[in-house]
């Protein structure tokens, strides 16, 4: 079931530009499912499924957001500065991993009590460059002797934990959800076609890793999997975000109101066709906000064709993002569907 390497990849730390432990993950998953297993200079993992000359390139970054120790002071508290698009008051007060030169540290993000705020301090935004994490220490030498350093990797703390019906919560589902669909669709799958799997790096950070290897593998086409806000939810109305969880994958048109991506039409046709075909639910997007790798990955060579392919998740870029692990399945589903042929481009 999905469900199980869903948990896998979510509880696995991979900070975006430290994705290790995921390309683990990946590799472990993957060995004898595909012809080609390698990682190119930048840290993307590119697995190959050979056919003919018609390549279809399917996109999963491994990255996560998460922070880095910016500074250590005597007291030992440590100052950070955020990999990725956090808001400042998800992080208060959140229990974290710090990956230091000597394994895994625990330590918690502090701030000052609310007991202790002046009024005009508890309206105000609390903002990360106000925030600290204490590993317990009462020393910048005892945090030195923990293996932390100025540049050492933070991710959050927070296990998996599967909700009611087929719907799940975790961190890092943005994009542990692209992932996982991506590796069960490579496992399943049977096209005529050469399909290039790219489990991408630093897209957290600008959509460095899609960049690099849509550049050289040039590929005929692109799939980018990931996730997607969905309005079902109190605090977010249907005409801000249309897609609803539990209504099957949603192919994105546009994101970012155009200035990211508008998805190649011949695109769009072809995995619509494919979800009639096959009875596979599906749904429309035309997002205003938020990229995937497909924006970069369009623009490379001569401009690839290509289409962010996501899964509603409620609350992304926290540490409870929810998912219907029904959506994934279907995704899947259509993926290895849709390989069987190919768009009319």
């Amino acid at each position: 079931m999905v469900k199980e390497l869903l948990r896998k990849l979510s509880d696995a730390h991979g900070v975006t530009s430290s994705e290790g432990n995921i390309r683990d993950i990946i590799r472990a998953e993957l060995a004898g499912s595909v012809d080609e297993i390698r990682e190119d200079t930048m840290g993307n993992l590119i697995v190959t499924k050979r056919g003919d000359d018609f390549s279809i390139m399917l996109a999963a970054h491994m990255d996560e957001i998460g922070l880095m120790v910016q500074y250590i002071d005597e007291k030992g508290f440590i100052r950070v500065v955020p990999l990725g698009g956090w808001f400042g008051p998800v992080l208060y007060c959140q229990r974290v991993v710090l990956h230091g030169t000597k394994g895994p540290v625990p330590g918690v993000i502090g701030a000052k009590p609310p007991h202790v705020m002046k009024e005009e301090e508890r309206k105000k935004e609390i903002k990360i460059e106000n925030m600290f994490i204490d590993v317990g220490a009462a020393s910048g030498e005892e945090v030195a002797n923990l293996g932390i350093e100025i540049g050492t990797p933070i991710t959050i703390d927070r296990e998996y934990t599967e909700l009611a019906g087929n719907r799940v919560t975790g961190k890092a589902l943005d994009n542990r959800v692209g992932v996982a669909m991506l590796i069960r669709a490579l496992q399943q799958m049977k096209s005529p076609h050469t399909i290039y799997g790219v489990f991408t790096v630093q897209e957290e950070l600008g959509l460095k890793g899609a960049k690099v290897s849509a550049y050289s593998l040039n590929p005929d086409c692109a799939i980018a999997t990931d996730v997607t806000i969905p309005g079902d939810h109190p605090g977010i109305e249907k005409k801000d975000a249309s897609v609803e969880m539990g209504k099957g994958p949603v192919l994105v048109l546009v994101s970012a109101s155009g200035r990211g991506l508008m998805a190649d039409p011949r695109m769009t046709a072809w995995l619509r066709e494919t979800a009639e075909k096959n009875n596979i639910p599906c749904q429309l997007e035309v997002g205003t906000g938020g990229n995937t790798d497909a924006t970069i990955i369009h623009l490379e060579r001569g401009g690839i064709p290509s289409i962010p392919f996501s899964i509603a998740t409620r609350y992304i870029h926290s540490p409870v993002e929810v998912v219907d692990t029904a959506d994934l399945e279907a995704g899947i589903r259509l993926i290895v569907e849709a390989l069987k042929s190919k768009p009319a481009l």
